[in-house]
């Protein structure tokens, strides 16, 4: 498998930091509310509360599996471009607009109809693979652009660009990320919203 010039480790793992929270915070969120249901039925607080910090822990799961990188760089010798890590705050806040505005219109759905939490595991699996996760985004040649309608790959890209130094940031995919991303977390909302008031209803 083609690495860009990376010690395929490294160029993997990469990938896999932000893919790896960016999954674990959607299918935290998408059943933070069933998991959460005595407290949903008993007690009255921003239901919003539940899915954010179902996110902000992987903060911390993050941080400790950054750790392995650097011990990866050690290993093979690998010199990482240290003023790209200064993007690293934008990549996971757009990761994390993801993963919550997904989380929250799965979740949604998910109280009413339980068997959501069976096939999201499928699903994000699924997505993995349309994801420039384990392999460089070249590889699809011409098809390239069909990678980049999924926002997570302008993340990844862009993590490898400011954090392995092997090519320049493609901005324009990014902010395209971003604004998508953006508009995932806005629709997200508006619909927990909507459906908020019948949640102590139906879990």
């Amino acid at each position: 498998m083609p690495s860009d010039g990376i010690p395929y480790p490294i160029f993997v793992y990469t990938g896999l930091l932000l893919w790896q929270f960016f999954s674990s915070s959607l299918s935290d969120v998408s059943n933070c509310l069933i998991s959460n249901k005595g407290i949903i039925t008993k007690v009255y607080f921003p239901r919003l509360l539940l899915p954010i910090s179902s996110t902000v822990t992987k903060f911390v799961d993050f941080a400790i599996a950054s750790t392995i990188l650097i011990g990866l760089m050690i290993y093979y010798k690998y010199l990482p471009n240290l003023e790209g890590l200064l993007i690293l705050p934008l990549l996971l806040f757009i990761t994390f607009m993801a993963s919550v505005g997904g989380g929250l219109f799965l979740a949604s759905i998910n109280v009413k109809y339980r068997d959501v939490r069976y096939v999201l595991p499928f699903f994000i699996s699924m997505m993995m693979f349309v994801t420039p996760v384990i392999y460089p985004a070249s590889i699809a040649g011409k098809y390239s652009w069909i990678l980049a309608l999924n926002p997570m790959t302008g993340v990844i890209k862009a993590a490898r660009a400011a954090i392995l130094g092997n090519a320049p940031i493609n901005w324009t995919l990014l902010a395209i990320s971003g604004a998508t991303c953006l508009a995932i977390l806005i629709i997200g909302i508006i619909f927990f919203k909507k459906t908020e008031r019948y949640f102590a209803d139906i879990v």
